[in-house]
């Protein structure tokens, strides 16, 4: 007899359940056994809950699973009945569940599936214009033309600007790299008759996504062919990164001479990564290098190739797009060497984080075609992780190099006691 749930919607008036179709293919893998596919499933976006994708209960491979006795209710949703998985090498329990007779303000569930992750890894996968099947870990952060939204600062009075939020995430942390975009942008914008050629930036406390960030450019000398400008990014009236960022009016070449493309196999030899949760954006990594397994024991570099499905018109915004992903490849890079190190214990029992990055941008890239990121991770010591990269357009032009300071240390304190999680802890 199913269980009456009492509903607190009435009590509750301002919680939130959204329901929306997903643009994507989702699938659900233990190991290498595919569990369900589908290109009808839902997108459940809750208050103070993690994102979750439904799939049909048609779609699911019902073989490698068996019923549980476990039940949950909640008063939002109604009874939850779970199974177990067992058909697979690695068995799981309750990691399946569904709302056979869910409440009517999320009636749209019913019939549904949904999977715990990271028990068992939950994936989108969109497929491109040309034809390519781009893989996404869920729950997603968000799609790369929500990222350019983020960095596309408005103007709010004379030479300052707002980062908008993003909204509530999984992690909520910025990252460096949004914020160097951001700052990017400003000065494009503060000085639009020139290119920004470079910049340096530290990041003096962490950011939050549900927040808009203040971006204040104070030009220090605006000149006719180079231009010099002050960065201060703020939140809550708190500084958390400051920078200065150089622009040039451009001349022609009168000595030429660029470093080598490494030799290292292509894009279509490469290792698809599903990481980062964005759709819109394509990651292969160079033999699988960039890997969170603290047992993986390889010499301190990474070699990505990265793409975007589609790019705004403004030069300066490809430009950011291009340095918001520079910040991604330090930290793993250092960690390589060292067995029982990896990323799967940033923000842990590991307090992680890029803390300075200095760029310098050089030929021209289109950021829909391939662009290499070679990353060497090239010291660590002190609780600190030294790195430096290149960007190489496929034909081999050289697009910007980069120096990135990363935090690898212990914490002094447990994040737990301090109210944190790895969602909040740096």
């Amino acid at each position: 007899m199913t269980e009456q749930v009492r509903s607190a919607w009435p009590d509750y008036p301002d919680y939130r359940i959204d329901i929306t179709p997903c643009p994507y293919t989702g699938q659900v893998w233990a190991g290498d056994v595919l569990v369900a596919e589908s290109d009808s499933c839902l997108l459940l976006t809750e208050t103070d809950h993690v994102d979750r994708l439904y799939f049909p209960e048609s779609s699911v491979n019902w073989e490698l699973f068996t019923p549980s006795p476990h039940q949950t209710t909640c008063p939002f949703k109604g009874v939850a009945t779970y199974w177990h998985l067992t058909g697979a090498s690695a068995p799981v329990d309750d990691v399946a569940w569904s709302y056979r007779t869910p409440l009517d303000e999320v009636a749209p569930i019913a019939g549904y599936v949904s999977f715990a992750a990271p028990a068992i890894r939950v994936m989108v996968v969109e497929k491109w214009p040309d034809g390519s099947v781009v893989p996404a870990t869920f729950p997603l952060w968000g799609d790369a033309d929500e990222l350019i939204r983020l960095i596309d600062v408005a103007p709010a009075s004379e030479h300052s600007y707002i980062g908008p939020a993003h909204g509530p995430t999984q992690r909520d942390v910025v990252e460096g790299g949004q914020l160097l975009a951001e700052a990017i942008v400003a000065v494009s914008k503060t000085v639009p008759e020139q290119r920004v050629t470079s910049a340096s930036m530290i990041f003096t406390k962490a950011a939050s996504f549900t927040a808009p960030v203040d971006v204040d450019v104070e030009l220090l000398r605006r000149g006719k062919t180079f231009s010099t400008a002050h960065v201060r990014i703020s939140q809550h009236d708190t500084l958390r990164s400051i920078g200065l960022v150089l622009t040039d009016s451009g001349a022609p070449d009168v000595i030429r001479d660029v470093e080598q493309m490494p030799d290292v196999p292509g894009p279509d030899h490469a290792v698809p990564f599903a990481g980062f949760g964005m759709p819109g954006r394509q990651i292969r990594i160079v033999d699988g290098a960039y890997d969170p397994d603290p047992d993986r024991v390889a010499p301190p570099r990474i070699d990505a190739w990265i793409r975007f499905r589609s790019a705004p018109a403004q030069r300066y915004l490809q430009s950011a797009l291009l340095a918001q992903s520079t910040t991604h490849w330090t930290i793993a890079a250092g960690m390589l060497p060292h067995r029982g190190f990896g990323e799967a214990r940033a923000h842990r029992d590991l307090s992680t984080g890029i803390m300075k990055v200095d760029i310098a941008f050089h030929d021209e890239a289109d950021v829909t075609d391939w662009l290499l990121y070679s990353n060497r991770a090239f010291w660590s010591g002190n609780g600190l992780v030294q790195g430096e990269g290149r960007v190489f357009t496929r034909d081999g032009s050289l697009a910007a190099s980069y120096v990135v300071q990363a935090m690898v240390r212990g914490f002094s304190r447990d994040p737990a006691a301090l109210g944190l999680d790895s969602r909040t802890a740096m």
